[in-house]
């Protein structure tokens, strides 16, 4: 066999000749041969948007959000997450693509493909067999998105991808000058797992560690079960670190915590990640994850916060990780973490457009001015 058919060395990352490929001019490439496409058929991408190859792609299409994909699990005891970027793009069951009109979010009335430009990125180099030697290639296809100024939205794949994904926006954007909202039952700071740095349980520690992110505006909400242990707690107050556990959402309520959390997060830096562990919310809602929790968090508390969170702060950058769809008897776990990054989407669409107010929502889907047509001409509102 010739080297160029080996499966051995670098091939994994090895991008191929393209020299015969037909010439073309940069920018997004479409995929779908029809106009509309069920949600299952065709190439698939993430809602059908168009595929971007490079950086050169990107700024031709003035892209604002792409989407990529980061397969990999090697760092998880309970596989499964590798599958979780393509089972998230397939999600949708039944909407045709491409998403563009006739689709929007009811809670608003703005369908975000008609007001940003979205396209799916791939999916990093991952070497199969090594979380170690698949961070770099990670990092480096995040920041090629990030470098465009486009909102990088990654999809895992097991959370040990948060160091490489977040520690390129720090890349760009400036050490010490991003803050992290971290969705997630569990800390995922320790120091090592069974000996090894790179790993699931350990992003956190070595983003901290690396002085990419400040403890402190390192902000984590859901926290629950029997992880931190004593020592590790003790390390995280000794960091400085301002964590959100769910007996603080249960005793003061899901967006007291999250606006505390918010301010926390920016109390210095000038931008804002999101990291969205799915095992985040309940068990209930995602029951397709290598580590689930009791008592987590519903779909109808977080979706409209990451809407909210995308629309009223913005954001430079995102990620949904530990969906293991193999795991999920239905396919309830990647139809929420699909919504999670749609919710992402319309917030960034309603920013974009210029839409003012907390919580915003259409007058009609918050029963404001159905109530108010409902009522008899003439006759007054009861006091």
């Amino acid at each position: 066999m010739s080297p160029e058919g080996s499966i051995h060395g670098d091939v994994w990352r090895t991008k191929r000749d393209t020299s015969g490929d037909p010439k073309r001019a940069p920018g997004p490439i479409d995929l779908n041969r029809y106009v509309a496409h069920l949600a299952y058929s065709g190439p698939q991408t993430f809602c059908k948007v168009p595929v971007c190859l490079n950086q050169a792609d990107l700024r031709a299409g003035k892209v604002d959000v792409a989407v990529c994909g980061v397969p990999i699990d090697t760092s998880v005891g309970q596989r499964g997450a590798a599958h979780g970027p393509m089972a998230i793009r397939a999600a949708e069951r039944y909407l045709p693509g491409p998403r563009r009109g006739g689709f929007p979010h009811q809670h608003v009335r703005i369908d975000p493909f008609e007001v940003l430009r979205v396209v799916d990125y791939g999916d990093a180099a991952v070497h199969p067999l090594s979380i170690e030697e698949s961070h770099q290639p990670i990092r480096q296809v995040v920041r090629e998105i990030a470098e465009t100024r486009a909102v990088p939205v990654v999809l895992g794949g097991d959370h040990s991808i948060m160091w490489p994904s977040c520690a390129a926006l720090a890349d760009v954007y400036g050490a010490g000058k991003i803050g992290v909202v971290h969705f997630d039952a569990h800390a995922d700071c320790s120091p090592d797992v069974l000996g090894h740095l790179h790993a699931h349980g350990t992003p956190v520690r070595r983003l901290i560690e690396d002085e990419h992110v400040p403890a402190r505006n390192f902000i984590q909400v859901g926290l629950r079960g029997y992880y931190p242990s004593d020592e590790l707690f003790a390390w995280m107050q000794a960091k400085g670190m301002r964590s959100h556990y769910m007996a603080e959402v249960e005793r003061k309520g899901f967006e007291a915590v999250m606006q505390r959390a918010i301010e926390e997060a920016l109390d210095g830096p000038e931008y804002l990640y999101l990291s969205v562990d799915i095992d985040a919310l309940d068990p209930a809602y995602a029951p397709g994850t290598g580590t689930p929790e009791p008592g987590g968090l519903t779909t109808r508390e977080l979706f409209p916060m990451i809407r909210r969170i995308a629309h009223e702060i913005g954001i430079v950058g995102m990620e949904v990780v530990e969906v293991a769809p193999a795991h999920d008897p239905g396919y309830t776990t990647a139809l929420n973490a699909h919504r999670i990054v749609l919710e992402a989407l319309t917030g960034l669409a309603m920013r974009k457009k210029g839409i003012k107010g907390r919580h915003y929502l259409h007058p009609i889907a918050a029963g404001e001015r159905s109530r108010a047509r409902s009522r008899p001409a003439g006759s007054k509102r009861k006091p």
